[in-house]
């Protein structure tokens, strides 16, 4: 593929943690530390999201210097955010999906997001995910009909994790069941460390201390 030497960054538009009655989105740090890594190599990056606009946020921690600066630089592209639809594959060398709880709810159900997804796989480019956003990963079947993950290595958020963050009983499904039930070997490392896994062009990262990582992978896998 002609390189274009950009990567999308997907978000969740989802704002209520099941019937918990608590806010979620997308994790900031897992957005901001990857959108670090991919501008100083040189790439622009682009945000979609679900509904498109300004998607919520959680887990903002204001003594981290990359997300301040990350939302300070891009807050007024962040507000307005297209949904996948309104956007062309082969604008993108990559997708990268970043996590949060939201993405249980809402990155599962977006078809228009998981076309997205399969044409810059199968236009020869990189599809990435950290933490919960593998869920973006769910409905992501190639144009054979074969579930990209089936057959790959992959991690993301296990189930372990899941039961620590108290949540197991509150998301719709656990994200390692399900991508392990589409096919996927899954992972793991010890709850909350760095785990990145890189099979081919599709690269995925375990829990927010994944998402440099994740990131870097990015950068290799486009390498070749």
């Amino acid at each position: 593929m002609a390189r274009t030497n950009r990567v999308l960054i997907a978000l969740t538009s989802h704002d209520k943690l099941g019937d918990t009655g608590n806010p979620t989105g997308y994790y900031v740090s897992e957005a901001a530390h990857p959108w670090q890594v991919f501008r100083l190599a040189g790439y622009e990056v682009d945000y979609v999201s679900v509904k498109g606009g300004n998607p919520p946020t959680s887990g903002y921690d204001a003594d981290d210097e990359v997300q301040r600066l990350f939302l300070e630089s891009e807050g007024a592209r962040l507000a307005v955010t297209p949904k996948a639809a309104e956007l062309d594959a082969a604008d993108y060398d990559a997708i990268f999906y970043a996590g949060g709880h939201g993405t249980m709810w809402d990155f599962p159900t977006d078809a228009d997001l998981a076309e997205l997804g399969r044409d810059i796989y199968e236009n020869g480019g990189v599809v990435a995910a950290v933490c919960h956003g593998p869920a973006g990963l769910v409905p992501l079947v190639l144009s054979d009909g074969t579930p990209l993950v089936a057959g790959k290595d992959i991690t993301g958020f296990t189930n372990s994790e899941e039961e620590a963050a108290g949540a197991t009983h509150i998301v719709p499904f656990l994200l390692q069941t399900k991508l392990e039930e589409l096919g996927a070997r899954y992972h793991l490392a010890p709850d909350f460390t760095s785990n990145v896994v890189r099979d081919g062009r599709l690269v995925t990262g375990q829990n927010p201390a994944s998402a440099t990582g994740t990131a870097q992978g990015v950068l290799a896998a486009l390498k070749g």
